[in-house]
């Protein structure tokens, strides 16, 4: 066992320095004949006790076959009927098989082994398919062989219910038969009805020592069953002691085999150009993708070269099954691999450095991988998305002055739906605004996208209309204007805002219905934002402070009659 654990660490190290090693080869026993004999120990019982009485009653059920056989060639012999000899014929058959199964049923009983075993074997011809299918086929017989005892229970029960329920057929028809003997005088119907009364005595005698044979079967193989409890534990122990102790050197041969493959690949690309850029080169993608794939095949070798090594031919079995339905249910995801690869090695839609939209979202694609990174740099969040998230997905360069996001946390913007207020969370899931007060909303980010937010933690401008008296017409669009600018700029510096104003203009914007308009634009620093609302009532305050102090006068809306002479 030793020699055997030291061999496949051995082997092990070979394949990671690149060695050849060359195959074992064995002659092995033959899966079926295992099984049968397994199958024969659990099934054949070995008391002698009941061994005598079983055999005892198949000598039984011989002497009865014997004896319908015989009578049955006389019947043949005597008939002139062509459709009877048929029958008799087919009757004869179904006899010897009868006798035949009986016969081997008595021999199987008295050794105690399958007289099987030792017949001679025909000479095959190799068939690939039969060849492929004797690979797997020591899997299924262990599977097969694990159940043996309930299948035979089963198969047993099902036999002792079919014998149980033609026992009273038998007997009735036989009852029936002497009915008639005993109510007829007519002779000659007395003698064709003394011909059946032998063959159904021994029909049913037939099937009385069959059903007292399988009786004593599963008399025995109730005997011979091990508490739960008991089968358990042997069970566990022995896994341990075997294919249990298979299964962790071949677990830890492969961890080992990629633990080993990973330094050895981290070595190697550290001394490859290239290996350290933000953007990996198309080499060094191609060596990580090929470095993936031959991890996995060379872990699988691993693992069906253990079990060779400790001639499991069951794990190896039951292994290479496994391979065989992976691969089966491959073949359909064959073109995702390949799209799969594509991406990994830069060379598909999406590609490393490129701008994606993802779940409503501008994303950075930093890296491409079995779980690809995604960036948001305004949002501040990293995401690790599988890589078939992004088969679906194109990829562009961008601009480096393009927007990732309409804000960032702590700006002030104002939403479609009037909404003002200070971004405090932001993710690609929720956005959160605390307005001035303290009141908290929360949007899901694709709604807060929706309402076109504007952002006033850069710059922002004010607009205030005012109107004029049509008294005041001949100055409004120049000593109006320039003395409402410098009161304006006056009352900005003393509120403590010039600073942070970088553009007044005070225009004239219309002649309205009832008075002059004029318009106030002010470009304030971003620093202003909380008091976007407060600067918008102060102009307006200020306007009504300098018309208060020229005399200029407000007008309100006004109707004008005029009355025809």
């Amino acid at each position: 066992m030793y020699k055997r654990i030291i061999l496949v660490l051995s082997i092990v190290c070979l394949i990671c320095s690149g060695g050849d090693l060359a195959a074992k080869t064995s002659d092995t026993t033959n899966p079926a004949q295992g099984e049968a004999v397994s199958e024969t120990a659990d099934a054949v019982p070995d008391r002698d006790g009941s061994s005598i009485k079983m055999l005892q009653s198949i000598i039984g059920l011989k002497k009865n076959l014997n004896e319908r056989i015989t009578e049955k060639k006389s019947q043949l012999k005597k008939s002139t009927s062509e459709t009877e000899k048929v029958n008799l014929t087919a009757e004869l058959t179904k006899l010897d098989k009868m006798l035949a199964s009986a016969n081997v049923d008595f021999e199987r009983i008295a050794t105690g082994v399958d007289v099987g075993l030792f017949a001679e074997k025909k000479a095959e011809q190799f068939n690939w398919k039969n060849e492929l299918i004797s690979l797997v086929e020591p899997g299924i017989k262990e599977l097969k062989r694990m159940t043996v005892k309930a299948r035979q229970k089963t198969k047993l029960k099902d036999e002792l219910s079919y014998y149980e329920k033609r026992v009273p057929v038998a007997r009735e028809a036989n009852e029936h038969i002497r009915e008639l003997l005993a109510k007829t005088d007519d002779k000659d119907l007395k003698k064709n009805i003394k011909k059946l009364l032998p063959e159904w005595n021994s029909v049913e005698s037939q099937i009385r020592n069959k059903l007292e044979i399988t009786e004593m079967q599963l008399e025995e193989m109730e005997a011979d069953e091990l508490s739960l409890i008991d089968s358990t534990q042997d069970s566990i122990k022995n896994f341990f002691r075997t294919r249990g102790f298979f299964l962790f050197i071949a677990l830890a041969s492969c961890v080992g085999l990629v633990l080993l493959l990973r330094l050895l690949y981290q070595l190697t690309m550290k001394l490859l150009p290239g290996y350290s850029d933000q953007y990996r080169p198309f080499h060094i993608r191609a060596i990580d993708l090929v470095f993936r794939v031959m991890t996995l095949v060379l872990t699988l070798f691993v693992l069906i070269l253990v079990f060779y090594i400790f001639e499991d031919w069951v794990l190896l079995s039951l292994t290479i099954i496994f391979l065989i339905g992976v691969g089966w249910a491959a073949k359909n995801t064959l073109p995702i691999f390949w799209h799969q690869s594509r991406l990994m090695l830069n060379i598909g839609a999406v590609r490393e450095g490129e701008r994606i939209v993802y779940k409503g979202v501008p994303w950075l694609v930093k890296n491409i991988n079995v779980f690809s990174k995604l960036e948001n740099p305004y949002l501040g969040v990293t995401l690790r998305v599988p890589i078939e998230e992004l088969m679906e997905q194109v990829s562009r360069p961008f601009h480096h002055k393009e927007p990732w996001f309409p804000c960032k946390r702590n700006d002030w913007v104002i939403l479609a739906d009037g909404t003002r207020g200070c971004v405090t969370s932001l993710s690609h899931e929720m956005v959160e605004l605390v307005m001035r007060g303290g009141g908290r909303k929360v949007y899901p980010t694709a709604d807060f996208l929706a309402q076109t937010p504007l952002n006033l933690s850069v710059n922002f401008r004010v607009k205030i209309p005012f109107g004029i008296s049509y008294d005041l017409q001949a100055i409004s669009t120049n000593t109006v204007l320039v003395t409402l600018d410098s009161y304006l700029r006056i009352q900005l510096a003393e509120e403590g805002y010039e600073e942070s104003m970088l553009n007044l203009r005070v225009e004239f914007a219309e002649a309205g219905g009832s008075s002059l308009d004029l318009v106030v634009i002010a470009d304030f620093n971003g620093e202003l934002a909380p008091l976007y609302n407060r600067l918008s009532r102060a102009i307006q305050r200020w306007c009504v402070d300098a018309c208060t102090e020229n005399n200029w006068d407000i007008p309100f809306p006004q109707l004008t009659v005029h009355k025809a002479s």
